[in-house]
């Protein structure tokens, strides 16, 4: 059972990494989007 658990939290260790990858991706794809819109607002203006 240790030694299944010890590979299991490898495991996990190895996950939280690609999706803090992703998250960051992710915001700066929002952080873009929010941009662009409130370019595009002073445009309007």
């Amino acid at each position: 059972m240790s030694k299944e658990s010890k590979g299991k939290g490898r495991a996990d260790k190895k996950a939280p990494q690609k999706n803090l990858k992703e998250k960051r991706a992710e915001k700066a794809h929002k952080r873009a989007d929010k941009n662009k819109e409130e370019s595009d607002d002073l445009k309007n203006k």
